[in-house]
C-alpha cells in the first residue's frame, strides 16, 4: 500500500493528481485533457485493474472525481464519487490483479450497471453487488454517482469460510435486513476507523467479514438441507475454541458432535476443503492478528499456533497471505504509523 501512495505523490509533485490527505485522492487540478487518462489511473490504483472509458461528450466539460480509501487492516474502505463513465475488466486487467478478491460494492446515490458472468444489475441507491476478481466484469455509470466498495482479499475470507458462497457475481437484496446491517456498520466504521486502535481494528475486521458472509445468505425455512451447513457451523466453533490444543482432527470433531468420522469428511468436503486446511488457516488468522497487535518474536508467535518451527510457519504464511510473517508486521506497522501521522479527510 505504501507503493501506492508514493505513486501518487510522485503524480502530484509532476502536476498529475492533486490534493492528497491521508490516502484520499482527486482530479480537481488536473488539467481537463488530462482527467480520462487518470481517473482510469486512479480507479485502478484503488479499485484493482479497470479498462475506463469516459464518453466523448463528457470530454471537454469539467469530469471531476475523488477517492478516498481507509484500510480495516487488510481489507480496504474505498468511497468515490465520479462522473458518468464505463469499464471493464478483461484478460489483460485480470492478469494485472495481484492476488484475488471479493468485492462489495454499494450504490449510495446516482445509478450505474455491473455485469459479470452472464448477469447484469441496474443499481440506484441503496443497492449492493458482490464481483469476483478472478473474472471479467463491466460496470457503467449513468449520471454523478457516490459508490462504496469494501475489497477483500480471499485469504481474509477462508477464515470464515466464505470462499464457496463467492464463487460468482451476487447481487445483495439492499432491503434484507442483514445487508442493511452490512451497509449501515460499513457507515458507522468509515467514521470512527481513525480513532480505532489496532486491537479495534482487528476486530472491526472480523466483524465486517462475519456481516458480509450473513449478507449473502439467503434467508428462508430451514430444512433438511441445511442440515450440513448447520453442523459444519458447530464443528467450526469447536475448532475455534481448541486451536489451542494439540492436533485438531476429524477423529476429535466426530467424538465431540456424536457422528462418525465420515461424516465429518462429507460435511467439509461440501466446500472442497479439508479439516487441516481449515484448523491451519484459523490458526494463521490467529497468529496474523498476534503479528499485527503485538511485538512478540516470531518463532514464539509460530509455537503458540502450533506450528513446528518458525521456518515452517513462515513458508505456511507467505502461500496465504503473500507475504512473510516479518514483511506482513512491518507493512502493517507502516500502514498503522502513516494513519496516525496524517489526517483523513
Amino acid at each position: 500500500m505504501t507503493v501506492v501512495v508514493e505513486e501518487f505523490i510522485l503524480m502530484l509533485q509532476k502536476g498529475k493528481v492533486v490534493t492528497i490527505v491521508g490516502e484520499f485522492w482527486s482530479l480537481g487540478e488536473v488539467p481537463e485533457v488530462d482527467r480520462p487518462s487518470q481517473w482510469e489511473t486512479l480507479l485502478s490504483r484503488t479499485h484493482l485493474p479497470w479498462s475506463v472509458r469516459v464518453p466523448k461528450q463528457r470530454r471537454d466539460r469539467d469530469y471531476d472525481a475523488w477517492v478516498r480509501r481507509q484500510w480495516i487492516d487488510d481489507l480496504a474502505l474505498v468511497d468515490c464519487e465520479c462522473g458518468p463513465c464505463a469499464g471493464s475488466r478483461g484478460r489483460a486487467e485480470l492478469s494485472d490483479t495481484d492476488g484475488e478478491y471479493v468485492a462489495v460494492l454499494i450504490t449510495r446515490s446516482g445509478s450505474e450497471t455491473v455485469a459479470q458472468d452472464g448477469a447484469e444489475a441496474y443499481m440506484r441507491p441503496g443497492d449492493a453487488v458482490a464481483w469476483d476478481s478472478t473474472r471479467p466484469a463491466r460496470f457503467e455509470v449513468w449520471e454523478p454517482l457516490a459508490k462504496r466498495s469494501l475489497l477483500i482479499p480471499r485469504s481474509a475470507l477462508d477464515e470464515v469460510s466464505g470462499r464457496a458462497s463467492t464463487s460468482v457475481g451476487v447481487l445483495l437484496d439492499g432491503k434484507s435486513p442483514a445487508v442493511r446491517l452490512l451497509t449501515g456498520y460499513l457507515d458507522s466504521l468509515s467514521r470512527m476507523l481513525p480513532d480505532l486502535s489496532m486491537s479495534g481494528v482487528s476486530a472491526a475486521r472480523n466483524a465486517t467479514l462475519e456481516l458480509f458472509i450473513g449478507a449473502l445468505q439467503p434467508g428462508g425455512p430451514v430444512d433438511s438441507s441445511t442440515v450440513g451447513p448447520a453442523l459444519r457451523a458447530n464443528m467450526e466453533r469447536w475448532i475455534e475454541r481448541h486451536l489451542l490444543d494439540g492436533e485438531v482432527t476429524p477423529a476429535a470433531i466426530a467424538v465431540a458432535h456424536n457422528v462418525s468420522v465420515r461424516t465429518v469428511y462429507r460435511v467439509f468436503e461440501i466446500t472442497d476443503e479439508t479439516v487441516g486446511e481449515v484448523v491451519r488457516v484459523r490458526r494463521l488468522a490467529k497468529a496474523r492478528r498476534d503479528l499485527t497487535e503485538g511485538s512478540e518474536p516470531i518463532s514464539t508467535i509460530a509455537y503458540r499456533w502450533r506450528f513446528s518451527d518458525s521456518s515452517h510457519f513462515s513458508k505456511a504464511f507467505k502461500a496465504h497471505y503473500g507475504a512473510s510473517p516479518s514483511e506482513y508486521r512491518a507493512l502493517s506497522q507502516a500502514r498503522g504509523d502513516r494513519e496516525q501521522s496524517l489526517s483523513v479527510v
